[in-house]
């Protein structure tokens, strides 16, 4: 049995280092010992994220604990979260969720069964609310970005808009993990995102700098 933790945050944000110092804290009071904790740096509107993957198809194992500090920090698409809490369920993986207390709790340690079916009733609950929450503020966001974006076109600011982006950088890092992973030369990539090179190579050097754990596969 593995400990291991998961952070995320958008590509908004800056730091990863509250997540992981709060982990990390909690695992030292608790006595736990932590193998590792894997980080994205990307949207949480799905779950196609490169560390992500590779945690839940490489490294996680039946019996192992999956640590996060909060359901947010998870995803942001409700059905998405609930299906990825399930996935685990059935995987024989728990999850902790430092933001929910009752989630700490081993239940397979548990025996008296009424208290066990109350706190996994509770932990049902918080979960979905939640999980309905972080959605609600992600649709929250993107209602304002939208709603400013329409503003500026209004008062012929379109130039502080900007022109689209040829592509978002979260797809180029799903794409760009089949050059990482040697099953497309960047050649072939590049023509397929139908990018400049120079395009090509700022998306590139972006995916470097969020993930320089990858630069070692060059």
């Amino acid at each position: 049995m593995a400990y291991y933790g998961y952070h995320r945050i958008s590509t908004k944000e800056q730091h990863l280092d509250r997540g992981i110092i709060e982990i990390k804290r909690f695992c030292e009071n608790q006595k736990i010992k932590l193998e590792s904790i894997f980080t994205d740096k990307i949207t949480g509107k799905n779950f196609d994220r490169p560390r992500y993957t590779v945690l839940v198809e490489d490294v996680l194992r039946v019996g192992d604990t999956l640590i996060i500090t909060e359901l947010d920090r998870l995803g942001r698409n409700k059905q998405e979260i609930l299906k990825q809490l399930r996935f685990f369920e059935e995987k024989g993986v728990r999850v902790m969720v430092l933001e929910l207390p009752t989630t700490l709790f081993d239940l397979s340690q548990m025996e008296n069964n009424l208290a066990k079916m109350m706190i996994e009733t509770i932990n049902n609950m918080m979960i979905e609310l939640y999980a309905s929450m972080a959605q609600a503020e992600m649709e929250k966001k993107e209602k304002r970005q939208k709603e400013g974006m329409e503003a500026k076109r209004l008062r012929g600011e379109w130039d502080e808009v900007g022109r689209p982006r040829a592509i978002e950088q979260e797809k180029f890092n799903q794409e760009f993990m089949r050059v990482v992973q040697k099953k497309v030369t960047p050649t072939q990539l590049q023509r397929e995102l139908g990018l400049a090179s120079s395009t090509y190579y700022r998306y590139r050097k972006n995916f470097y700098e969020n993930f320089p754990e990858f630069l070692q596969s060059i």
